[in-house]
């Protein structure tokens, strides 16, 4: 049953990844973030995974990548599904997270990072209330308080330059991919 529950939600997770979410930014001032997830909860993690190579002809996005973006992004939201399941790790917190596709690109995964600091960014925290009194188009950004990815050195670099300017921690996955004994200690 338990195998089950969990094979549904990583379905309805997967085919929301392929349809854009609504982004903290006015349709006319931008775009939605493609090729994201995001999961309310009392704490938000992020994740930045290489789902898709690098795109060609304009495109920012390319093919899907398995080995190291769909089952990288698999095992965050089946981590998150372990821990928010069990009562006896976090009693009465539910961890959420916002996973984007940095599409195998350096580029791209800094002009992603910056939503995990834009809830840091926004200086108005007053409630916006449309004419007639519904919730607003635009939502209000969540804090994201760490960050799981991005892979490659490069772009954990580049990522963790931003990261730090706002005090929030960065797990990068390829430092987990090689013996401990073979690494150099780094600035990130």
């Amino acid at each position: 049953m338990e195998q089950l529950s969990f094979c549904l939600l990583l379905s309805v997770c997967c085919s929301w990844w392929y349809q854009p979410v609504s982004s903290a930014k006015p349709k006319g001032q931008g775009h939605p973030h493609m090729n994201s997830i995001r999961i309310d909860g009392d704490i938000t993690l992020g994740g930045l995974f290489p789902v898709h190579g690098r795109g060609s002809e304009g495109k920012a996005c390319g093919e899907l990548k398995k080995e190291k973006g769909i089952h990288r992004l698999e095992a965050m939201l089946f981590a998150l599904d372990r821990i928010n399941n069990d009562p006896d790790l976090l009693p009465n917190i539910t961890l959420g997270a916002r996973i984007l596709d940095t599409c195998s690109r350096d580029t791209h995964a800094l002009e992603q990072s910056l939503t995990f600091v834009q809830a840091l960014i926004e200086k108005d925290s007053t409630e916006v209330r449309c004419v007639n009194g519904g919730p607003p188009i635009i939502t209000k950004p969540e804090r994201v308080v760490g960050v799981i990815g991005a892979s490659g050195s490069s772009v954990s670099i580049m990522v963790a330059n931003i990261l730090r300017l706002f005090k929030t921690g960065q797990a990068g996955l390829e430092y987990f991919s090689t013996p401990p004994q073979s690494h150099q200690p780094h600035d990130w």
